[in-house]
């Protein structure tokens, strides 16, 4: 890949948070289009600042606790300490996963959760992913505030996954899609059922910043479909609604919806 030695080491990082199980040099260099000995030396680099470390047996690279440590650090002066309690307590009351997400530009990244399912089927994905937006709740709560042209120029922009990669009922084409998104804005809110994956419904709603009521995060509840039948998101939606105002009240205070 082109770009300058501090893109390839953000790019180096980011590959190895994708493989929890580390990854080899060569497929290391050939993810940066760079020379082998020059992604050692990076790596060796980023091992003396603390950021990498190589497993002693596999010769594998792996990402240190470094960044872990950073990221906790930065959400706990940031905020984060404002919005968990409304997140658990919200988790507590559906007895199902709660997600935050927030909008940059044209993303929505996943960076808070809170699980309150505490027995049988649990639904609990990774954090700091980007929300798809074709296809999940939180996508479509989002899309739902913009125009129908700016929503599918985004859609296209992110890209949409292999049709294996989600559920079975995924919107169809852009013009369900659409339908979709005025349905949610009547409503205020979205829900999908085994949109995003077979077996799995989730609902959300927007959080908008208390001065302009510009949309600075995303709220959702998801779970099984097994226990979030469409009736009981219908009926859980006044819950995410008011902690949705709740957060958009709080916003000002966090520099997690800055």
């Amino acid at each position: 890949m082109a770009g300058s030695q501090i893109e390839r080491a953000l790019s180096l990082l980011e590959s190895l948070t994708n493989e929890p199980r580390g990854q080899a040099l060569q497929t290391l260099a050939e993810q940066l289009g760079m020379p082998k000995s020059a992604a050692h030396r990076m790596l060796s680099e980023l091992g003396r600042l603390g950021y990498v470390r190589q497993n002693a047996e596999t010769l594998r690279y792996h990402l240190s606790t470094k960044l872990v440590a950073l990221g906790f650090q930065y959400l706990s002066g940031c905020g984060a300490d404002i919005v968990q309690p409304i997140l658990d307590r919200l988790a507590q009351d559906t007895g199902e996963l709660v997600r935050l997400g927030v909008i940059e530009g044209d993303r929505q990244t996943w960076i808070a959760k809170s699980q309150g399912a505490r027995s049988g089927l649990r639904y609990d994905p990774e954090m700091g992913r980007d929300a798809p937006l074709f296809y999940t709740a939180s996508g479509h709560a989002w899309l739902a505030t913009l125009s129908d042209a700016k929503a599918l120029a985004l859609v296209e922009q992110q890209g949409i996954a292999r049709r294996d990669d989600f559920g079975p009922n995924a919107p169809r084409s852009n013009a369900d899609l659409l339908e979709r998104l005025r349905v949610a804005r009547d409503a205020g809110y979205a829900w999908v059922v085994e949109s995003s994956a077979l077996g799995t419904s989730a609902l959300a709603a927007v959080i908008r910043h208390p001065r302009d009521a510009h949309v600075v995060g995303v709220l959702s509840v998801a779970g099984p479909s097994a226990r979030l039948s469409e009736a009981r998101m219908h009926e859980l939606a006044t819950g995410l609604l008011a902690a949705a105002q709740e957060l958009s009240q709080v916003s000002v205070a966090s520099e997690l919806f800055s």
